[in-house]
Protein backbone atom coordinates (compact mmCIF):
# COMPACT_ATOMS: atom_id res chain seq x y z
CA UNK A 1 0.00 0.00 0.00
CA UNK A 2 2.89 2.27 1.11
CA UNK A 3 4.65 1.37 -2.43
CA UNK A 4 1.62 2.54 -4.46
CA UNK A 5 0.57 5.23 -2.66
CA UNK A 6 3.58 7.33 -3.33
CA UNK A 7 4.40 6.08 -6.73
CA UNK A 8 1.09 8.21 -7.88
CA UNK A 9 3.09 11.24 -6.43
CA UNK A 10 6.35 10.60 -8.06
CA UNK A 11 4.97 10.14 -10.89
CA UNK A 12 4.30 14.15 -11.59
CA UNK A 13 5.23 15.68 -8.25
CA UNK A 14 8.76 16.31 -9.40
CA UNK A 15 8.32 16.58 -12.92
CA UNK A 16 5.06 18.29 -13.52
CA UNK A 17 6.83 21.93 -13.29
CA UNK A 18 8.85 21.49 -16.15
CA UNK A 19 6.33 19.80 -17.89
CA UNK A 20 4.04 23.41 -17.01
CA UNK A 21 6.68 25.51 -17.70
CA UNK A 22 7.88 24.03 -21.20
CA UNK A 23 5.30 22.34 -22.94
CA UNK A 24 2.30 24.56 -21.06
CA UNK A 25 4.50 27.70 -21.02
CA UNK A 26 2.70 28.41 -17.54
CA UNK A 27 4.80 31.19 -15.32
CA UNK A 28 6.56 31.12 -12.34
CA UNK A 29 3.37 31.94 -10.10
CA UNK A 30 1.06 29.90 -12.34
CA UNK A 31 3.52 26.51 -11.74
CA UNK A 32 3.39 27.10 -7.81
CA UNK A 33 -0.18 27.96 -7.56
CA UNK A 34 -0.73 24.42 -9.51
CA UNK A 35 1.31 23.11 -6.71
CA UNK A 36 -0.58 25.53 -4.22
CA UNK A 37 -3.78 23.15 -4.77
CA UNK A 38 -2.13 20.56 -2.70
CA UNK A 39 -1.94 22.88 -0.14
CA UNK A 40 -5.49 24.24 -0.38
CA UNK A 41 -6.86 20.88 -0.43
CA UNK A 42 -5.16 19.62 2.79
CA UNK A 43 -6.43 22.63 4.84
CA UNK A 44 -9.44 21.32 4.85
CA UNK A 45 -10.00 17.78 2.92
CA UNK A 46 -7.74 15.58 5.67
CA UNK A 47 -9.42 16.77 8.37
CA UNK A 48 -12.87 15.93 6.60
CA UNK A 49 -12.37 12.60 5.52
CA UNK A 50 -10.40 11.68 9.17
CA UNK A 51 -13.38 12.43 10.25
CA UNK A 52 -15.71 10.46 8.37
CA UNK A 53 -12.68 7.44 8.56
CA UNK A 54 -13.00 8.12 12.38
CA UNK A 55 -16.66 7.77 12.70
CA UNK A 56 -19.00 6.30 9.98
CA UNK A 57 -16.88 4.61 7.52
CA UNK A 58 -13.94 2.09 7.80
CA UNK A 59 -10.79 4.30 6.70
CA UNK A 60 -9.38 1.74 4.20
CA UNK A 61 -12.70 2.25 2.17
CA UNK A 62 -12.88 6.08 2.22
CA UNK A 63 -8.94 5.64 1.68
CA UNK A 64 -10.36 3.67 -1.67
CA UNK A 65 -12.71 5.86 -2.65
CA UNK A 66 -10.45 9.12 -2.37
CA UNK A 67 -7.97 7.58 -4.75
CA UNK A 68 -10.60 6.63 -8.01
CA UNK A 69 -11.68 10.06 -7.69
CA UNK A 70 -7.87 11.63 -7.90
CA UNK A 71 -7.17 9.21 -10.78
CA UNK A 72 -10.07 10.42 -12.46
CA UNK A 73 -9.03 13.89 -12.27
CA UNK A 74 -5.70 13.11 -13.25
CA UNK A 75 -6.69 11.40 -16.29
CA UNK A 76 -8.88 14.60 -17.05
CA UNK A 77 -6.17 17.12 -16.63
CA UNK A 78 -3.93 15.40 -19.19
CA UNK A 79 -5.79 16.56 -21.69
CA UNK A 80 -6.11 20.24 -20.86
CA UNK A 81 -3.75 22.73 -22.14
CA UNK A 82 -5.43 25.88 -21.01
CA UNK A 83 -4.39 27.04 -17.77
CA UNK A 84 -7.84 27.43 -16.02
CA UNK A 85 -8.75 23.58 -16.77
CA UNK A 86 -5.55 21.74 -16.01
CA UNK A 87 -5.55 24.07 -12.05
CA UNK A 88 -9.55 22.96 -11.97
CA UNK A 89 -8.63 19.57 -12.44
CA UNK A 90 -5.53 19.24 -10.79
CA UNK A 91 -7.43 20.60 -7.38
CA UNK A 92 -9.74 18.03 -8.10
CA UNK A 93 -7.14 15.61 -7.93
CA UNK A 94 -5.25 17.08 -4.79
CA UNK A 95 -8.91 17.38 -3.02
CA UNK A 96 -9.17 13.73 -2.83
CA UNK A 97 -5.55 12.58 -3.04
CA UNK A 98 -3.82 14.51 -0.26
CA UNK A 99 -6.02 12.95 2.30
CA UNK A 100 -5.17 9.33 1.17
CA UNK A 101 -1.63 10.31 2.68
CA UNK A 102 -3.07 10.72 6.01
CA UNK A 103 -5.22 7.83 6.03
CA UNK A 104 -2.55 5.62 4.70
CA UNK A 105 -0.91 6.75 8.01
CA UNK A 106 -3.63 5.93 10.16
CA UNK A 107 -4.71 2.49 8.17
CA UNK A 108 -0.98 1.27 9.11
CA UNK A 109 -1.24 3.10 12.68
CA UNK A 110 -4.78 1.07 13.14
CA UNK A 111 -3.16 -2.34 12.53
CA UNK A 112 0.08 -2.32 13.88
CA UNK A 113 -1.85 -1.42 17.27
CA UNK A 114 -4.32 -4.17 17.01
CA UNK A 115 -1.81 -6.70 16.27
CA UNK A 116 0.06 -5.18 19.25
CA UNK A 117 3.24 -4.12 17.36
CA UNK A 118 5.44 -1.36 18.53
CA UNK A 119 4.34 1.80 16.63
CA UNK A 120 7.82 3.79 16.75
CA UNK A 121 9.56 1.04 15.62
CA UNK A 122 7.78 -0.79 13.20
CA UNK A 123 6.10 1.77 11.50
CA UNK A 124 9.53 2.95 9.48
CA UNK A 125 10.66 0.05 7.76
CA UNK A 126 7.29 -0.26 6.27
CA UNK A 127 7.01 3.40 5.68
CA UNK A 128 10.29 3.08 3.55
CA UNK A 129 8.11 1.38 0.97
CA UNK A 130 6.43 4.64 0.04
CA UNK A 131 9.95 6.35 -0.67
CA UNK A 132 10.86 3.44 -2.82
CA UNK A 133 7.85 3.65 -4.78
CA UNK A 134 7.90 7.27 -5.06
CA UNK A 135 11.54 6.32 -6.78
CA UNK A 136 10.67 3.82 -9.08
CA UNK A 137 8.17 6.46 -10.62
CA UNK A 138 10.71 8.85 -10.50
CA UNK A 139 12.69 6.80 -12.71
CA UNK A 140 9.89 5.56 -14.78
CA UNK A 141 8.85 8.57 -15.94
CA UNK A 142 12.66 9.43 -16.56
CA UNK A 143 13.58 7.05 -18.77
CA UNK A 144 10.27 6.82 -20.74
CA UNK A 145 11.16 10.44 -22.01
CA UNK A 146 8.15 12.02 -20.00
CA UNK A 147 9.50 14.61 -17.79
CA UNK A 148 8.09 16.83 -19.85
CA UNK A 149 5.45 14.85 -21.04
CA UNK A 150 1.49 14.52 -20.03
CA UNK A 151 1.85 10.73 -19.90
CA UNK A 152 3.58 11.16 -16.20
CA UNK A 153 -0.26 12.11 -15.47
CA UNK A 154 -1.78 8.74 -16.78
CA UNK A 155 1.12 6.61 -15.42
CA UNK A 156 0.06 8.46 -11.85
CA UNK A 157 -3.56 7.34 -12.79
CA UNK A 158 -3.38 4.22 -12.76
CA UNK A 159 -1.43 3.58 -10.26
CA UNK A 160 -4.19 5.21 -8.91
CA UNK A 161 -6.20 3.41 -9.88
CA UNK A 162 -4.56 -0.23 -8.90
CA UNK A 163 -4.50 0.90 -5.12
CA UNK A 164 -7.83 1.85 -4.90
CA UNK A 165 -8.51 -1.82 -5.60
CA UNK A 166 -6.04 -3.14 -3.61
CA UNK A 167 -7.38 -0.92 -0.58
CA UNK A 168 -10.06 -3.51 -0.58
CA UNK A 169 -7.95 -6.42 0.24
CA UNK A 170 -6.34 -5.07 3.48
CA UNK A 171 -7.19 -5.57 6.94
CA UNK A 172 -10.19 -3.45 8.01
CA UNK A 173 -9.67 -0.26 9.74
CA UNK A 174 -13.09 0.37 11.59
CA UNK A 175 -14.52 3.68 13.25
CA UNK A 176 -14.42 3.80 16.75
CA UNK A 177 -18.75 3.76 17.51
CA UNK A 178 -17.95 4.80 21.78
CA UNK A 179 -21.49 6.19 22.99
CA UNK A 180 -19.27 9.34 24.60
CA UNK A 181 -18.71 9.98 20.73
CA UNK A 182 -21.11 9.54 19.40
CA UNK A 183 -22.64 12.47 22.04
CA UNK A 184 -19.78 14.49 21.86
CA UNK A 185 -20.34 18.37 20.55
CA UNK A 186 -16.64 18.33 19.55
CA UNK A 187 -17.14 15.26 17.97
CA UNK A 188 -20.20 15.88 16.11
CA UNK A 189 -18.15 19.45 14.67
CA UNK A 190 -15.25 17.61 13.50
CA UNK A 191 -12.96 19.54 16.11
CA UNK A 192 -11.80 16.19 18.00
CA UNK A 193 -8.04 17.14 17.63
CA UNK A 194 -7.59 20.69 17.94
CA UNK A 195 -7.69 20.01 21.93
CA UNK A 196 -4.21 18.92 21.00
CA UNK A 197 -3.49 22.47 21.03
CA UNK A 198 -4.16 23.02 24.70
CA UNK A 199 -0.35 21.47 24.93
CA UNK A 200 1.84 24.13 24.75
CA UNK A 201 3.90 21.85 23.20
CA UNK A 202 1.87 20.68 20.40
CA UNK A 203 1.04 23.85 19.86
CA UNK A 204 4.33 25.25 19.43
CA UNK A 205 4.90 22.06 17.09
CA UNK A 206 1.68 22.42 15.02
CA UNK A 207 2.85 26.27 14.64
CA UNK A 208 6.34 25.18 13.39
CA UNK A 209 4.89 22.74 11.47
CA UNK A 210 3.20 25.44 9.11
CA UNK A 211 6.29 27.55 9.03
CA UNK A 212 8.31 24.32 7.90
CA UNK A 213 5.74 22.85 5.72
CA UNK A 214 6.42 25.95 3.39
CA UNK A 215 9.45 24.65 2.33
CA UNK A 216 8.60 21.54 1.89
CA UNK A 217 6.83 22.19 -1.84
CA UNK A 218 9.66 24.69 -3.00
CA UNK A 219 12.14 22.18 -4.51
CA UNK A 220 8.74 20.19 -6.14
CA UNK A 221 8.20 22.80 -7.91
CA UNK A 222 11.35 24.03 -9.36
CA UNK A 223 13.83 21.68 -8.96
CA UNK A 224 12.79 20.34 -12.80
CA UNK A 225 12.88 24.03 -14.33
CA UNK A 226 15.76 24.95 -12.57
CA UNK A 227 17.86 22.11 -13.90
CA UNK A 228 16.30 22.51 -17.14
CA UNK A 229 17.53 26.16 -17.38
CA UNK A 230 21.27 24.88 -17.98
CA UNK A 231 19.96 23.30 -21.18
CA UNK A 232 21.59 26.06 -23.40
CA UNK A 233 24.99 26.04 -20.91
CA UNK A 234 25.36 22.57 -20.23
CA UNK A 235 23.40 20.72 -23.08
CA UNK A 236 24.99 17.21 -22.57
CA UNK A 237 25.40 17.09 -18.94
CA UNK A 238 23.55 14.48 -16.79
CA UNK A 239 21.49 16.68 -14.54
CA UNK A 240 19.84 18.57 -18.06
CA UNK A 241 19.27 15.21 -19.90
CA UNK A 242 18.30 13.01 -16.90
CA UNK A 243 16.54 15.81 -14.31
CA UNK A 244 14.36 12.81 -12.07
CA UNK A 245 17.58 10.60 -11.96
CA UNK A 246 19.55 13.52 -10.33
CA UNK A 247 16.41 14.61 -8.48
CA UNK A 248 15.57 10.88 -7.30
CA UNK A 249 18.69 10.90 -5.19
CA UNK A 250 16.83 12.97 -3.05
CA UNK A 251 14.42 10.26 -2.56
CA UNK A 252 17.26 7.14 -2.12
CA UNK A 253 18.27 9.35 0.62
CA UNK A 254 15.07 9.39 1.92
CA UNK A 255 15.46 5.62 2.68
CA UNK A 256 18.55 5.65 4.75
CA UNK A 257 16.87 8.48 7.01
CA UNK A 258 13.58 6.75 7.86
CA UNK A 259 15.90 3.69 9.06
CA UNK A 260 17.64 6.12 11.31
CA UNK A 261 14.29 8.04 12.48
CA UNK A 262 14.16 5.69 15.69
CA UNK A 263 17.81 5.72 16.85
CA UNK A 264 18.07 9.63 16.57
CA UNK A 265 14.44 9.46 17.86
CA UNK A 266 15.17 7.85 21.23
CA UNK A 267 18.83 9.68 21.10
CA UNK A 268 18.31 13.41 20.64
CA UNK A 269 14.27 13.44 21.18
CA UNK A 270 12.18 14.85 19.05
CA UNK A 271 12.93 18.77 19.67
CA UNK A 272 16.46 18.14 18.37
CA UNK A 273 15.54 15.95 15.43
CA UNK A 274 13.55 18.39 14.38
CA UNK A 275 15.77 21.35 14.58
CA UNK A 276 18.27 18.85 12.47
CA UNK A 277 15.42 18.81 10.28
CA UNK A 278 15.32 22.63 9.32
CA UNK A 279 19.43 22.95 8.97
CA UNK A 280 19.36 20.42 6.48
CA UNK A 281 16.59 22.54 4.81
CA UNK A 282 19.18 25.20 4.50
CA UNK A 283 21.29 23.44 3.03
CA UNK A 284 19.53 21.72 0.77
CA UNK A 285 18.95 25.81 -0.48
CA UNK A 286 22.36 26.96 -0.28
CA UNK A 287 23.95 23.88 -1.72
CA UNK A 288 21.31 24.43 -4.90
CA UNK A 289 22.02 27.86 -5.47
CA UNK A 290 25.92 27.31 -5.41
CA UNK A 291 25.86 23.85 -7.90
CA UNK A 292 25.27 23.39 -11.37
CA UNK A 293 24.73 19.93 -13.28
CA UNK A 294 28.14 20.19 -14.66
CA UNK A 295 31.52 20.93 -12.62
CA UNK A 296 29.62 21.47 -9.52
CA UNK A 297 27.26 18.58 -9.62
CA UNK A 298 29.04 17.29 -6.78
CA UNK A 299 27.06 20.09 -4.76
CA UNK A 300 23.66 19.41 -6.50
CA UNK A 301 24.27 15.83 -5.25
CA UNK A 302 24.92 16.74 -1.59
CA UNK A 303 21.98 18.67 -1.85
CA UNK A 304 19.86 15.66 -2.75
CA UNK A 305 21.49 13.28 -0.36
CA UNK A 306 20.78 16.32 2.65
CA UNK A 307 17.12 16.23 1.12
CA UNK A 308 16.78 12.83 2.99
CA UNK A 309 17.27 14.32 6.54
CA UNK A 310 15.49 17.54 5.79
CA UNK A 311 12.47 16.11 4.44
CA UNK A 312 12.22 12.72 6.90
CA UNK A 313 13.19 13.93 10.43
CA UNK A 314 10.35 16.20 10.44
CA UNK A 315 7.68 14.60 8.07
CA UNK A 316 7.99 10.78 9.45
CA UNK A 317 9.13 11.95 13.13
CA UNK A 318 6.17 14.49 12.80
CA UNK A 319 3.76 11.61 11.80
CA UNK A 320 5.00 9.75 14.59
CA UNK A 321 4.54 12.20 17.02
CA UNK A 322 1.17 13.40 16.49
CA UNK A 323 0.18 9.28 16.80
CA UNK A 324 1.88 9.30 20.09
CA UNK A 325 0.19 12.44 21.44
CA UNK A 326 -3.15 11.73 20.18
CA UNK A 327 -5.90 9.29 21.76
CA UNK A 328 -6.98 6.23 19.57
CA UNK A 329 -10.35 7.93 19.30
CA UNK A 330 -9.25 10.58 17.36
CA UNK A 331 -6.38 9.08 15.78
CA UNK A 332 -7.33 9.41 11.68
CA UNK A 333 -8.37 13.40 12.71
CA UNK A 334 -4.80 14.18 14.73
CA UNK A 335 -2.72 13.29 11.08
CA UNK A 336 -5.36 14.78 9.33
CA UNK A 337 -4.47 18.21 11.78
CA UNK A 338 -0.65 17.79 11.24
CA UNK A 339 -1.16 17.13 7.04
CA UNK A 340 -3.65 20.49 7.83
CA UNK A 341 -0.44 22.19 9.08
CA UNK A 342 2.47 21.29 7.04
CA UNK A 343 0.54 20.31 3.68
CA UNK A 344 -2.00 22.57 3.75
CA UNK A 345 -1.17 26.28 5.18
CA UNK A 346 2.27 25.70 5.01
CA UNK A 347 2.15 24.59 1.28
CA UNK A 348 -0.25 27.18 0.35
CA UNK A 349 2.16 29.44 1.81
CA UNK A 350 5.29 27.80 0.27
CA UNK A 351 3.88 27.73 -3.61
CA UNK A 352 2.54 30.83 -3.44
CA UNK A 353 5.75 32.47 -1.78
CA UNK A 354 8.06 30.70 -3.90
CA UNK A 355 6.65 31.63 -7.40
CA UNK A 356 6.79 35.04 -6.13
CA UNK A 357 10.17 35.17 -5.51
CA UNK A 358 11.09 33.13 -9.10
CA UNK A 359 9.08 35.68 -10.84
CA UNK A 360 10.78 38.50 -8.79
CA UNK A 361 14.29 37.29 -9.74
CA UNK A 362 13.23 36.59 -13.67
CA UNK A 363 14.23 39.32 -15.56
CA UNK A 364 12.07 40.35 -18.72
CA UNK A 365 13.72 38.02 -21.33
CA UNK A 366 12.59 35.45 -18.83
CA UNK A 367 16.24 34.53 -17.51
CA UNK A 368 16.39 33.25 -14.02
CA UNK A 369 19.09 34.40 -11.27
CA UNK A 370 18.67 30.83 -9.69
CA UNK A 371 21.50 31.44 -7.13
CA UNK A 372 19.43 34.24 -5.44
CA UNK A 373 16.34 32.44 -5.88
CA UNK A 374 17.81 29.66 -3.64
CA UNK A 375 19.38 31.92 -1.50
CA UNK A 376 16.63 33.36 -0.38
CA UNK A 377 15.14 30.09 0.49
CA UNK A 378 17.93 29.51 2.47
CA UNK A 379 17.74 32.74 4.28
CA UNK A 380 13.80 31.65 4.85
CA UNK A 381 14.91 28.65 6.10
CA UNK A 382 17.74 29.57 8.54
CA UNK A 383 15.48 32.54 10.12
CA UNK A 384 13.11 29.72 10.97
CA UNK A 385 16.11 27.23 12.59
CA UNK A 386 16.80 30.21 14.84
CA UNK A 387 13.66 30.83 16.29
CA UNK A 388 12.94 27.19 16.95
CA UNK A 389 15.86 26.95 18.82
CA UNK A 390 14.64 29.68 20.64
CA UNK A 391 10.99 29.27 21.43
CA UNK A 392 10.95 25.52 21.42
CA UNK A 393 12.75 24.24 24.43
CA UNK A 394 10.83 21.06 25.46
CA UNK A 395 14.32 18.86 25.40
CA UNK A 396 11.97 15.62 26.97
CA UNK A 397 12.13 12.50 24.78
CA UNK A 398 8.72 11.20 26.82
CA UNK A 399 6.78 13.57 24.46
CA UNK A 400 7.13 11.00 21.82
CA UNK A 401 7.20 7.34 24.01
CA UNK A 402 3.76 7.93 26.08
Amino acid sequence: MNFFQFFVWGSWLISLGGYMGNQLGFSGLQIGSVYSTMGIASVFMPGLLGIVADRWVNAERVFALAHFIAAGALIAAAGMTDFASFYTYMLVHSLFYMPTLALSNSVCYNVLTRRNFDVVKTFPPIRVWGTVGFIVAMWAVDLLGWTKSANQLYLAAGAGLFLGCYAFTVPPSPPYLDETRKKSLMSSLGLDAFVLFRKKNIALFFVFSLLLGAALQITNAFGGPFLDDFKTKYPDSFGVKHPNLLLSISQISETLFILLIPFFLTRFGIRNVILFSIVAWVLRFALFGLGNPDDRLYLLILSMIIYGMAFDFFNISGSLYVEKMAEPTIRSSAQGLFMIMTNGFGAIIGSYGSGWVVDHFTDSGGVRDWPNIWFTFAGYALALAVLFLLVFRDRRIEDIKR
